[in-house]
């Protein structure tokens, strides 16, 4: 996470020294606390193997976000995103790989966001629409214990994903005050297999300092993940439909 953050002050301090095309700068970092609920679940002729995550505990991770805006029409603005999550499981049955009864799971996602897209309203009457689109770059690991049929009872899989979505944002400022209402989702659907990414949230901007303005954000997020997937196995399917969601905080910064 501090090489996160390392890199996005970098990057922030490079794009605004670097190009005078750039209108405005923003960043932030936070604290996200989500319960992940729902299963992975393996199914073919013979066997069926299901991970649940209904008594997932509330996990806390990091996010973080910076948003590049220029003047210049044709080009899109760009925003990029991190954040990372996790679910604690308990499976049962048989997958495709092993065999497990009661096994302990860890599934943990980290995600980095590239955002490319175009302001259709910036500030008019207080009222910002941005669209556009989001390459998600998602690194995900899958550890099982307990189980039988692998080399030393703990089975371990990891998968990174690219996945496009598209990307809506809105913003209201409340004249007269500090305030901002925001609100954005990232949604895909393709096949048998839906995902979004939705947030909404308050901030209020510190406008004490001129030219470095701070703000506090405080919000809520929920994340879908319904993926079915044909299996390793003929006529098998290995699915995953879990829900991350909860509340997150953080500090932001404006230039």
């Amino acid at each position: 996470m501090k090489k996160i953050l390392t890199t996005l002050a970098v990057g922030a301090m490079l794009a605004s020294a670097a190009s005078a095309d750039v209108a405005r700068l923003e960043m932030g970092v936070g604290a996200w606390q989500q319960t992940a609920s729902g299963d992975i679940t393996y199914v073919d002729s013979l066997a069926t193997g299901s991970d649940d995550y209904a008594k997932s505990d509330e996990q806390t991770s990091g996010y973080a976000w910076m948003l590049i805006k220029h003047p210049i029409p044709i080009l899109p603005n760009i925003r990029l995103e991190y954040a990372s999550l996790e679910g604690n499981g308990e499976a049962n049955g048989t997958f495709d790989d092993f065999t497990v009864s009661a096994g302990a799971t860890l599934f943990e996602m980290t995600q980095y966001d590239i955002i490319p897209y175009y302001n259709i309203l910036d500030n008019t009457g207080w009222v910002t629409l941005d669209l556009g689109l989001d390459l998600k770059v998602i690194d995900t690991t899958w550890t099982v214990n307990d189980v039988t049929g692998w080399t030393d009872s703990v089975y371990d899989d990891s998968e990174t994903l690219v996945i496009p979505l598209i990307y809506v944002r809105t913003r209201v400022e409340i004249p007269g005050t500090n305030i901002g209402l925001e609100a954005d989702g990232k949604y895909i659907t393709y096949d048998d297999s839906t995902i979004y990414d939705i947030r909404a949230k308050v901030d209020y901007t510190l406008d004490f300092i001129p030219v470095i303005q701070p703000a506090i954000e405080v919000g809520y997020r929920i994340q879908k993940f319904d993926i079915s997937d044909d299996g390793d196995t003929a006529g098998s399917t290995a699915a995953i439909d879990l829900e991350f969601s909860g509340v997150y905080a953080g500090m932001m910064l404006r230039f």
